[in-house]
């Protein structure tokens, strides 16, 4: 065989593994998204999601490793759930801060796993207008960048943070406890490796942050539905 005819072959071969790859893992996302659609008709036929329901799941970004190490929690990532004319929704601090319809935001997860908890008296604490005024507030921050330093200003915001100050400000309800960053443990080197990136050798250890563990972890909150 010559070597033009080698090459040729072994390109041939490449590109055909490069269609394989992209086919497999496109018709893996879109059987992920099929199966959340099912389950998010499923939770509204059962009455299992509401307005103000705060979700949780196993974040595939870059940092998720990091925070569950330094949480001591599998959930990295979390947002509200609300609903407009096209449907329910999650409002969700990455970049930006912004809508994604739910079964889209379900589907990004980690296996498609996720948590739905709610406010144990949320008949009582969150009526018409609380939601309002939630939705108020959530809409100040759609589009603000996220926040990859965990600060705790409003100039940019990551999503523990958009969770906790919407419930805050909206419904007047501290949801989790606030904690410094040096109570987190950050010895791991994933999370020592995360940390020299974001913040070189001047880590903000009395930085005040909240975590999605700590929200997940709040008496005020009650499991309604996980997968």
């Amino acid at each position: 065989m010559s070597k033009r005819i080698y090459l040729f072959c072994a390109a041939a071969v490449l590109a055909a593994l490069g269609v394989y790859y992209y086919m497999n893992r496109h018709m893996g996302s879109v059987r992920k998204l099929e199966i959340a659609k099912k389950e998010v008709r499923q939770l509204a036929a059962k009455e299992q999601i509401r307005e103000g329901d705060i979700i949780f799941q196993t974040s595939q970004s870059s940092q998720s490793k990091a925070i569950q190490l330094a949480t001591h929690s599998k959930y990295s990532h979390c947002g509200i759930i609300f609903k407009d004319s096209a449907g329910f929704y999650v409002l969700e601090a990455v970049q930006p801060v912004k809508h994604t319809a739910l079964d889209k935001w379900i589907a990004k997860g980690l296996d498609g796993r996720y948590v739905i908890k709610r406010l144990k008296n949320a008949s009582q604490e969150l009526n018409n207008d609380v939601i309002a005024n939630m939705t108020i507030v959530g809409y100040l921050f759609t589009g603000s960048s996220y926040d990859t330093y965990f600060g705790w200003s409003d100039d940019k915001m990551y999503c523990s943070e958009l969770v906790w100050k919407i419930y805050q400000r909206g419904a007047g309800l501290e949801v989790g406890k606030l904690q410094k960053l040096k109570d987190f443990d950050l010895t791991s080197e994933p999370v020592k490796r995360k940390m020299k990136e974001r913040y070189g050798n001047h880590i903000p250890l009395n930085e005040t942050v909240i975590s999605p563990v700590s929200i997940f972890d709040s008496e005020l909150l009650e499991t309604v539905t996980e997968n």
